[in-house]
């Protein structure tokens, strides 16, 4: 059942290898790999997007007969083969093996509905997709026994673009699976495997793609085939369908469908992890096939709870997908006499003991159906435990059932590689290695301040140079409006205090609150010897009305001349700009209401990059801030009435102003004779120092390893 991976032209034999490397992510966060990709055809790298596939399926063949021939690429390219070889070769080996478990233990499954990999591959809406390619590839750098699941959605989440008027207009660009770092999954016979979905009438099939993340697959369900009418073809088209119906099944192919794609497969597992209850209809599959081999459904029950581990990113119980009863009747009725139930018993199994007649509750339904339940921040595991206190309501509030673990962020891809060098130089070429080890980032003490500063104002620039390119490209194309031009960026100045502010536009993000008071922020923006700037970037759903009005607001400040041109709203953000904006910026901005923000892993992707926070107290600020690493606002956190008093958006902005006025910008702007500001670079190393071990995925994959997998691993061997 090997993929099939297809190139325009073959590379020479003697670099054949090339092709292998391309289809295998584990490119994208080796910077030795991407660099070569780089020296093959600096143009074709930058055409391609970064997308190595793309370009050796465009690439002129003359230039990989003359690599091939190349004295000093060959050394270079034997050099990254060697490695990457040796580690696809390894895969039995490494921190897992060592310090949990046999690696030949069968694997864990892990289904998520979205992974951030990489830009050429939009298979994401914003942070659970990024934590999930993240996971993915730290599993890999561990050995962790891991084989994922996730949707192939053929038209991605959506491309962005802003006309005149700044309402965000949400297009389909269908991916170039041509260009993509993905392979079809074959049946014996080489023909695309073909699976259908169990006990959903009228069938639908789905096909399967396959990523190769490092040394863990990655296998994508595709419902745009020609089995299937058009109907189901649109199931897996786009991230979280708007259409309630479609949401349900397009949840049921990617729970029911998943498990059973890994069972034609032959891929047998010992432990489910969802991330997040989109999947968590992989839950009811494991249960039937247990009661199909004779099981009452309680025994069956009891032992997939002892094997399931469930990760909930959601803050309040209105983000749960909640279906109505009526609509799972209509897929369900023939599903749930093979569990060993009737109508009542398996509408139990999703309903909320605070609001029964509401619908089937996926929250609570991986909830009751997994005994290791985790939120993903220490903040965010006590709100879980008072939002889902009603399902054990015979325990204390603190003696609930679900833990946390923080999230972290996958270094080798956030950081930047100037920065890497830099860390090379003074904590010794083999830090990686050791990253999650706080000892191991003391030495960025040793860091000359002007070096540093200096290889900050180096990506600075390159963020602005960026956004002033792609404000251009946007120009030539088709926007010659000199106020969308002026809002993208391209009166930027290098030398100005420069905020970012990019995330994914939901309400209660409040990326509008710095404008709150539109004179005195235009006092701070336009002070003659002490100017600042904002950089905003991100996208509103679709069907999030209110959020596009955020978002509105937003660009339309940037073209208004009183702002000085020292707004900026960069359109279309993805992976890339968002590597970009965490490694340029001087300072990242977060302001959600509290409690609304789990935890939140860009601010950790800045500070890996000696970019300090301006952050409430939520999500991961709370365990991270420690009061020299960057900068905090609001209320101590436990007060529960934050998300409803009149006075929140009011106070907070005078928080933002106020540490604007008389911490942050006299600091950035205290420069000494050689041109820095030392208070400032010492803040940048704190945020270096206090987060990169802490909030690593190294350290957050270790915790689930030891914390949940070791656990589900002894119930399996029991």
């Amino acid at each position: 059942m090997d993929g099939l991976r297809k190139l325009p032209l073959e590379a020479p034999e003697r670099i054949s290898g090339i092709t292998e490397l391309a289809f295998n992510m584990w490119w994208s966060w080796h910077p030795e790999a991407r660099a070569l990709f780089k020296r093959l055809s600096r143009p074709a790298w930058k055409l391609s997007g970064h997308n190595p596939v793309k370009m050796l399926g465009e690439i002129d063949k003359g230039v990989l007969e003359e690599a091939a021939g190349d004295a000093e690429f060959l050394a270079h390219y034997d050099q990254v083969m060697e490695k990457f070889q040796k580690e696809m070769k390894d895969a039995g080996r490494g921190w897992f093996a060592d310090n949990v478990c046999d690696p030949n233990a069968l694997p864990v499954v892990f289904f998520s509905a979205e992974y951030g990999l990489h830009h050429s591959l939009p298979f994401y809406a914003g942070g659970l997709g990024f934590l999930a390619g993240d996971f993915l590839k730290e599993s890999s750098d561990l050995g962790m026994p891991v084989t994922a699941i996730g949707f192939m959605y053929p038209e991605g989440y959506l491309r962005q673009k802003i006309p005149v008027n700044g309402w965000q207009e949400s297009l389909d660009e269908p991916l170039d699976r041509a260009s993509a770092a993905i392979s079809r999954v074959l049946d014996s016979s080489g023909k695309p495997l073909l699976v259908k979905v169990p006990f959903i009438e009228p069938p639908i099939h789905v096909e399967v793609w396959k990523i190769e993340v490092g040394r863990i697959s990655l296998y994508l369900i595709d419902t745009d085939i020609e089995a299937n009418d058009p109907w189901n073809r649109s199931i897996s088209a786009h991230l979280y369908i708007g259409n309630l119906e479609q949401r349900l099944r397009q949840e049921i192919v990617l729970g029911i469908g998943g498990r059973e794609v890994l069972d034609t497969m032959g891929m047998k597992h010992s432990v489910l992890h969802l991330n997040e209850g989109h999947p968590a209809f992989a839950i009811t599959e494991r249960i039937r096939e247990r009661v199909a081999e004779g099981m009452s459904f309680e025994n069956a029950l009891r032992q997939v709870k002892e094997t399931t581990i469930f990760t909930t990113h959601t803050p309040v119980p209105a983000g749960t997908d909640v279906f109505p009863f009526a609509l799972m009747e209509k897929y369900f009725s023939s599903y749930w006499p093979a569990l060993g139930l009737d109508r009542e018993g398996f509408f139990k199994l999703g309903m909320n003991p605070e609001d029964p007649g509401a619908g089937f509750n996926m929250t609570v339904f991986a909830l009751k159906c997994s005994s290791h339940r985790n939120g993903v921040s220490k903040r965010h595991g006590q709100v879980a435990r008072r939002i889902w206190h009603s399902l054990w309501p015979d325990r204390p509030e603190d003696k609930v059932p679900i833990g946390h673990v923080t999230n972290g962020i996958h270094v080798p891809t956030w950081i930047e590689p100037k920065m890497d060098l830099l860390f090379n130089r003074y904590l010794g070429e083999n830090w990686k290695a050791a990253h999650d080890r706080p000892e191991t980032w003391e030495a960025v003490r040793d860091i000359p301040d002007k070096e540093l500063w200096n290889t900050h104002y180096w990506l600075k620039m390159k963020l602005i140079m960026r956004i002033m390119e792609r404000a251009r490209q946007r120009w030539i194309e088709d926007r010659p409006e000199a106020q969308i031009i002026l809002g993208e960026g391209v009166m930027l100045d290098p030398n100005a205090l420069t905020i970012g502010f990019a995330r994914r536009f939901a309400s209660y993000k409040r990326a509008s609150l710095i404008l709150r008071d539109a004179e005195r922020l235009k006092r701070i923006l336009n002070d003659k010897w002490r100017p600042v700037q904002i950089i905003f970037a991100g996208k509103a759903h679709p069907a999030d009305d209110p959020a596009k009005h955020i978002l509105q607001q937003v660009f339309n400040s940037g073209k208004d001349p009183a702002f000085g041109g020292r707004i900026a709203f960069v359109e279309e953000y993805d992976e890339q700009l968002a590597q970009y904006l965490v490694h340029g910026v001087d300072l990242w901005l977060n302001n959600p209401l509290p409690p609304l923000e789990a935890s939140g892993t860009s601010g950790m992707k800045a500070a890996l990059n000696g970019v300090p926070s301006l952050s409430i107290l939520d999500g991961w600020w709370i365990e991270g801030f420690n009061g020299k690493n960057g900068w905090a606002f609001g209320e101590e956190p436990g007060r529960q009435d934050t998300t409803t008093r009149p006075d929140r958006d009011a106070d907070d902005a005078e928080a933002i102003y106020r540490l604007l006025e008389q911490q942050i910008v006299p600091l950035y702007y205290h420069i000494n004779g050689e041109g820095i500001s030392t208070g400032w670079v010492r803040v940048m190393k704190e945020a270096i120092i206090s987060a990169a071990a802490q909030f690593s995925a190294r350290r957050m994959v270790k915790e689930y390893a030891s914390n949940y997998y070791a656990k589900c691993l002894l119930a399996v061997k029991g």
